[in-house]
């Protein structure tokens, strides 16, 4: 490593991912939260189960090794890599609605009456696969099945972050130089919910690989830049945003007036191959998630997800209804726990906005790349969780780390990030409700 800068992106990596799951251990030693959690109406019915102990029917949820990285979804993704996508150690979705919290191994049929479908099935694969991988060297730490599959989690999540540090940095240091690609390697992890980059989450995979596509991309390693945004697109389906990139990228090299001039010449030379080839690279993440959208896993997803968890595709006028109801529950200080949850979601919302749309000048494609993220996210329904999916957007970090040329926005916003991060943080490792 003879680059300066990428030595110390390492460095700060691994100091940032020691302290947090450091913070994290220290805060549950140290604090006695009262339950149950009353960020929102469900969360406060949730975790007033049993006492307070409402994850006690979730094996892997319960399971103490590195308990403090799992929560909530982390259940799916540790169940998928485990016992598959019909674990029944996973809880399941009833033909009426209801949430069954065990279930018998079964054959899931959608589409008919009787249906029982894990809950597992609102998830993608790949994250959990890259897990199970991970996790088969590491079953010669002797562990348990779920504590070998948690460290695993944790791994990749981490090693994902990383080659997203290394990526923001390298998209960014042409214009920002290299203390602006260094700022954007640090602003990623140290945002509000940068700490879900080092849980069993797929955030940290997500970046990494949707970032380093954008910077093969930009490398014009064509055929790097569409594996790792199928791969993406296999880890959360909005990585099929990163189709955008990749045809603006594919248009502004004028290859399509190249094709378009050699057609005429099929006859007397051939199909021409290279221009060719690299258009249906550009639509590689599209064809993946259509593969994947009519295979049984994804009509397993889009049931799931309907009819349990209440998100869809672009459901702009249903999201809009959700968040302006939660802008009035913020306001009203009704109760304290539902304003203190929106202010951080809000504030995330409004930084993230402003920054994308300022960035749409200097880093075209990331800025559409990031506007049709925040799109997908901001549009699935249910008001909660946007200050975890813009973690997504690149033009976000690099956006920040131009105004954090100037020192005091460097500073005001450092302290900002990492004050709400670790009530964040803290608030995960308690298993309370934070995105």
């Amino acid at each position: 490593m003879k680059n300066p800068t990428v030595r110390s992106i390492i460095f700060i990596w691994f100091g940032w991912l020691a302290l947090v799951i450091g913070f994290q251990a220290l805060a549950t030693a140290r604090i006695t939260p009262q339950r149950p959690d009353r960020a929102q109406r469900w969360t406060t019915i949730e975790t007033a189960k049993y006492e307070g102990n409402y994850q006690r029917d979730r094996a892997y949820l319960m399971e103490p090794f590195m308990n403090n990285q799992v929560a909530w979804d982390s259940e799916y993704y540790l169940g998928i890599a485990v016992g598959g996508y019909d674990d029944p150690l996973v809880p399941a979705l009833s033909p009426s609605g209801w949430m069954i919290p065990n279930f018998v191994t079964h054959i899931p049929t959608v589409g008919y009456q009787n249906e029982i479908l894990s809950l597992s099935y609102a998830f993608l694969p790949f994250y959990p696969l890259t897990v199970r991988l991970f996790a088969i060297p590491l079953g010669l730490l002797g562990m348990n099945p779920i504590a070998t599959a948690t460290l695993a989690g944790v791994l990749v999540s981490a090693l994902g972050t990383l080659a997203a540090m290394l990526s923001l940095y390298d998209l960014c240091r042409d214009k920002l130089g290299e203390d602006g690609g260094l700022r954007a390697a640090f602003y990623l992890i140290i945002f509000p919910t940068g700490f879900f980059l080092a849980q069993v989450y797929t955030e940290g995979l997500f970046v990494g690989l949707a970032f380093s596509s954008l910077a093969m991309l930009k490398r014009r390693n064509w055929l790097a830049a569409a594996l790792l945004a199928c791969a993406a697109t296999l880890t959360r389906a909005v990585g099929i945003a990163l189709i955008i990139p990749m045809l603006i990228t594919w248009v502004s090299s004028r290859e399509w007036f190249a094709l378009d001039l050699e057609w005429s010449q099929i006859y007397h030379t051939g199909l021409p191959f290279r221009p060719l080839l690299r258009a249906l690279l550009a639509f590689a993440p599209f064809f993946v998630f259509l593969a994947w959208k009519f295979s049984y896993l994804g009509v397993a997803f889009d049931y799931v997800e309907a009819n349990f968890f209440g998100r869809g595709y672009l459901d702009l006028g249903g999201s809009f209804y959700s968040w302006a109801s939660a802008l009035r529950t913020a306001l009203s200080f009704d109760e304290l726990n539902h304003s203190a949850y929106y202010f951080t979601e809000f504030f995330a919302m409004i930084v993230a906005v402003i920054a994308i749309l300022r960035a749409r000048k200097t880093f075209p494609e990331l800025a559409w790349f990031s506007i049709a993220v925040f799109l997908i996210s901001w549009g699935s329904g249910p008001a909660q969780g946007i200050h975890r999916y813009v973690l997504a957007a690149p033009a976000l970090f690099v956006q920040l780390s131009a105004w954090g040329k100037h020192p005091a926005f460097d500073r005001i916003w450092t302290i900002a990030s990492l004050l709400l991060m670790g009530l964040l943080a803290a608030l995960f490792a308690f298993d309370f409700w934070v995105a």
